[in-house]
């Protein structure tokens, strides 16, 4: 999906709705523990009674790795499920080099064909450019993050001053444009977000730790 598509269905359903998909085998309720793929078919009503209101999912690969081949299975057939007019984003935040990314980048766009993949730049532009590669795919690159930790380097200043996060989205660029690169950054730092808009202003930005 390019940027057009993106921003017109955005448009279309008055949303900026994503909804994560990190489908906890702990946490899916008992009534669906007797079906032949819970995980599937937990997913299944999320997305039949969401699909009206979001423009994206965001399946989190961890939770369907940790599965083994049966969890990919439910990840395939989920990705199935989800409309064409919606955007995938594969939230499994891959951060190699060389090869190893290429084969990443390869995986999550050619044979899981997800728009997006979210992606750590902490080994720089080798581990992020061989995702940009891909026409009318996206990098969605980890910048400022929700989690707890996210101060414990994001915030270090750099030697111009700068925190680390806006070293990032600044350098990053540098590699990608708006059209095929977006920026993680966490709705527990909402005193951020106005600064952040003016480093990137035309830039998506995938805002996660509302839910």
């Amino acid at each position: 999906m390019n940027r057009k598509q993106l921003y017109q269905t955005i448009l279309k359903k008055g949303s900026y709705l994503c909804v994560g998909l990190d489908t906890d085998m702990q946490r899916i309720p008992k009534h669906l523990m007797g079906e032949d793929d819970p995980i599937f078919e937990f997913n299944r009503q999320i997305i039949n009674a969401t699909k009206d209101l979001c423009v994206a999912y965001k399946p989190n690969l961890a939770f369907y790795e940790a599965q083994g081949p049966r969890g990919l299975r439910s990840l395939e057939k989920t990705l199935d499920l989800i409309p064409e007019t919606h955007f995938t984003i594969a939230d499994a935040k891959r951060g190699d080099i060389g090869n190893t990314a290429r084969m990443y980048a390869k995986a999550f766009f050619e044979t899981y064909n997800f728009d997006a993949v979210t992606v750590a730049p902490y080994m720089g532009i080798d581990s992020v450019t061989p995702f940009l590669e891909f026409e009318n795919k996206w990098v969605i690159l980890l910048a400022l993050t929700s989690n707890k930790g996210s101060r414990d380097f994001q915030f270090t200043p750099q030697e111009e001053g700068q925190p680390m996060f806006e070293k990032v989205m600044r350098r990053a660029q540098d590699w990608g444009t708006p059209d095929n690169l977006m920026y993680v950054v966490g709705a527990t730092h909402p005193e951020k977000i106005a600064e952040i808009r003016t480093i990137a202003p035309d830039h998506f930005l995938l805002v996660p730790g509302i839910g």
